[in-house]
């Protein structure tokens, strides 16, 4: 039996509320089925005050989890005291100093806990890191070089929030030891979710590959590609969100949302800056100033031309007829 504690900082419990949605496995699954025993999380637990103290104080005193999760920012500030941020009478980041210490495998679940996400945006106020980057700045609150007892650096589940199966699949091999389905990237990511991107099995892909955009946003769902002109980050995000489906049924893309890149490192993209939500960002008015990976501007813009000089006809159309 694996023993798992889950501990939550800086961030707006959106990665709970998907981890409780998990289907393949469910929670309950990971407990009946494979054995995992979830020894404190704020939202399955019923622990509170002095009872949820001695218990995770009693973690510590035995050595520590087989699984410690940390969901959300390490939140430092003020001055490097961490007070912005108490739990059970001690600062958040000193307990996740001692539980990442003690744990044979550390797992941060969501952008904040992977990278910093939205609380360490610009200015940053609460002086907010995630466990191993600040952003695509590898350190983080434990340090570039941490490794936990099991010999692994933090294996980062980001998302905004993470999809529910991505947390308990991961979580069921780290806990039943096939080490080798969670070989990591080089941003510490499970490779087996996130060696694709975003626009792999997106229903808008034809509209790409022909250069054929969405004009004004809510068009998504009918016609066009997202790209262009309405910001999709999806060609350049790694990702499986349209391969495996949220709540099996959608996807941001499908839905005409477009891919805000909640993946990356650097999400928020562009700290949230006037002009780059749902909007594009070009050079010269012309090409997008970030491009699908392995394209350079001139390519991309010699493809885009003969691609719009011979898109069919039915491309151009509305994909339902009502």
């Amino acid at each position: 039996m694996a023993t798992v504690v889950w501990l939550h900082g800086g961030a707006c419990n959106g990665n709970t509320q998907s981890f409780l949605n998990a289907e393949e496995p469910t929670v309950v699954d990971l407990v009946t089925d494979f054995g995992i025993d979830i020894i404190y999380h704020h939202s399955c637990i019923p622990l509170m005050g002095e009872q949820a103290k001695s218990t995770l104080m009693g973690v510590l005193e035995k050595g520590g989890p087989d699984i410690f999760v940390m969901e959300g920012t390490v939140i430092q500030g003020p001055g490097g005291s961490g007070r912005y941020d108490m739990f059970l009478g001690r600062p958040m980041m000193e307990w996740v100093r001692d539980y990442a210490a003690s744990a044979a495998f550390v797992v941060a679940i969501g952008d904040c806990a992977s990278w910093g996400g939205v609380p360490a945006t610009a200015p940053n106020p609460t002086d907010s890191i995630g466990l191993q980057y600040l952003k695509g700045q590898h350190g983080g609150f434990l340090g570039k070089d941490f490794r936990s007892k099991a010999g692994l650096p933090v294996i980062n589940i980001p998302g905004c929030p993470a999809h529910p199966d991505w947390v308990t699949q991961v979580l069921v091999a780290v806990a039943s030891g096939r080490l080798s389905d969670i070989a990591l990237d080089d941003l510490q990511r499970p490779a087996t979710f996130f060696k694709t991107f975003t626009q792999t099995g997106c229903t808008r892909h034809q509209y790409f590959e022909f250069k054929q955009s969405v004009k004004e946003f809510g068009q998504g769902t009918r016609s066009g590609c997202l790209f262009y002109e309405q910001g999709c980050r999806g060609s350049f995000t790694h990702s499986p969100c349209n391969r495996i489906l949220w709540n099996r049924q959608s996807s941001k893309t499908r839905a005409g949302m477009p891919c805000i890149g909640c993946t990356e490192p650097q999400f928020p993209h562009h700290d949230l800056a006037v002009g780059t939500v749902f909007k594009t960002p070009l050079a010269f008015d012309v090409v997008p100033k970030e491009l699908p990976q392995g394209t350079d501007p001139i390519s991309y813009s010699a493809q885009a031309a003969l691609a719009r000089a011979v898109a069919p006809k039915w491309v151009q159309e509305d994909m339902f007829v009502v």
